[in-house]
């Protein structure tokens, strides 16, 4: 008898429907498993005979046969055990095959048949629902794979009680959802508050735009001036997740192994590497594929400290997920895409000693070791960044000043309001999948930021002084929208082009450094 069961494999986020079928036939005894499997699934074979053991019960002494089809598609991970001894204990008679034919399955499997966590569940559960298939997973991800909505989960905790509800013996109820407290809408209470930080007005206004329009920032200044602090406090100015946004998100730290508690992430994601990251850790890849820093930083922010750090090759390497969106990791055997739709958030201090403006404490290579530390940044990237903001030194007056009246929900407040309107705009023009101004592009972008006369002569004049790009132009026009939104306004006046000119530094050369 041949015994049928559905599962998955993963290329990206996307998921492949696999099938796995298993055969006991006459034969020396042997348990043979093909379809390209890598060594975790190799080693289904031993964890599945000590499983069944455990629970009682022997593999027959006949040749066995495992083939994971489409036997094409390489197949990575411990998810596969579960599958495989369902196959096993349909082909043997002791499970039906009818009941097993309705689900997909994916879990791995302990010497003693309890059911461990995978990675992953999410999107597998989601393909079931597609696929009118429930989906059994391990119980510790019963909760999260119950927010791919009607879908007939099964969440049993070791492979015996998943034996006994097909039985009849007893049955396993459904899954609740899960949501732990700290992954509610409100969890950003405990984050800390703009107002904490003393001075700094231009930057804190500068951080209000970015966030307001989705724009990538960079932030210039002294060590000790706060740049880590406006950082910290950018989760909280966000909008929490829309329903399409927390589900996409969701898959991809569960593919990840990053998905806390089980439930579904609610809060725009904030990832901070430290800048000894390899590119791999940045944009994926690996032995095994995962999603790197900036896919996990999906639809939120993505902070790199002391930019000018980072390996050159990990900072080219973002160039294009900056400008698409996505990120393609390319094998040798298949291509495989996340998406990477996050906000750059970088800092980094005009030097290596950080004193540039300071002359008393400024080293005594000033400023040609400006210039060798800032060309660490290819002119490329540094022209994808849409905010360039100074942030200097704190003044001592500014220290002992009282705290600042605007916190960081007074602030949201206003950007949450901006958000509204270029979400209800670009609804109005059939935009599809644009959210921020900062995704707008071509034609679109023409329609919603052209600004009025004496603004657009500006802009022509300050783009031939500051020999801006084409993509630097089109990067004040999306600035100078967003604060057009912040400001209420429909059009685009010349006031919201000359705030968006002075976020943009000019770079004669190759250096950032200050005249």
């Amino acid at each position: 008898m041949t015994a049928h069961v559905n599962t998955v494999a993963f290329a990206g986020i996307e998921v492949l429907p696999i099938q796995v079928q298993v055969a006991i036939s006459n034969g020396l005894p042997t348990f043979t498993i093909v379809g390209l499997p890598d060594k975790a699934v190799g080693e289904s074979r031993e964890r599945v005979r000590a499983a069944l053991s455990a629970i009682g019960l022997a593999l027959p002494p006949r040749r066995i046969t495992v083939n994971m089809a489409p036997a094409d598609v390489q197949k990575e991970g411990s998810h596969f055990d579960l599958p495989i001894a369902l196959g096993l204990l349909v082909a043997m008679g002791v499970v039906g095959a009818e009941e097993v034919a309705s689900y997909t399955v994916l879990g791995e499997l302990g010497l003693d048949g309890g059911i461990a966590a995978v990675t992953g569940v999410l999107p597998a559960a989601i393909a079931a629902n597609a696929a009118d298939r429930g989906l059994i997973c391990p119980g510790a991800q019963g909760g999260e794979a119950a927010w791919a909505g009607g879908t007939d989960v099964l969440a049993p905790r070791s492979l015996l009680e998943l034996i006994n509800h097909f039985k009849g013996v007893s049955v396993l109820t459904p899954p609740a959802l899960a949501e732990p407290a700290a992954m509610t809408a409100r969890a950003d209470l405990t984050r800390p508050d703009i107002k904490d930080i003393k001075g700094q007005e231009s930057a804190k206004r500068a951080m209000e735009v970015a966030a307001a329009g989705g724009h990538n920032m960079l932030m210039i200044g002294p060590p000790g001036s706060g740049k880590s602090m406006l950082a910290s406090r950018l989760p909280g100015l966000l909008p929490p997740l829309s329903a399409a946004e927390a589900l996409e998100v969701s898959m991809i730290h569960s593919l990840a192994g990053q998905l806390p508690g089980g439930g579904i992430l609610r809060q725009r994601p904030f990832r901070d590497p430290h800048h000894s990251a390899s590119m791999v850790a940045l944009v994926g890849g690996g032995l095994k594929v995962k999603p790197g820093e900036i896919s996990l930083a999906h639809r939120g922010v993505l902070f790199l400290d002391e930019l000018p750090e980072f390996a050159g090759g990990a900072l080219e390497a973002l160039r294009q997920p900056l400008e698409t969106g996505r990120v393609i990791v390319a094998r040798a055997n298949n291509h495989v895409s996340y998406p990477a739709r996050f906000q750059l958030v970088a800092a980094m201090n005009p030097c290596r000693c950080g004193h540039l403006d300071q002359a008393q404490l400024a080293c005594g290579k000033a400023p040609r070791c400006a210039q060798d530390y800032q060309s660490r940044i290819s002119g490329p990237m540094f022209d994808r960044i849409d905010i360039h903001a100074d942030v200097p030194a704190v003044n001592p007056l500014d220290l002992s000043a009282p705290a600042a009246t605007e916190d960081s929900g007074t602030v949201a407040a206003r950007i949450a309001v901006a958000r509204h309107i270029q979400s209800q705009r670009f609804s109005n023009h059939g935009a599809a999948g644009v959210t921020t101004n900062a995704e707008a592009d071509g034609e679109l972008l023409e329609q919603i930021a052209a600004p009025e006369a004496d603004g657009r002569a500006l802009l022509t004049q300050a783009a031939e002084k500051m020999l801006l790009s084409a993509r630097g132009y089109h990067r004040i026009l999306r600035i100078a929208r967003t604060i057009a939104d912040l400001d209420g306004s429909t059009n685009v006046r010349r006031p919201h082009i000359a705030e968006a000119l002075s976020y943009r530094r000019v770079m004669p050369g190759r250096t950032l450094a200050r005249a």
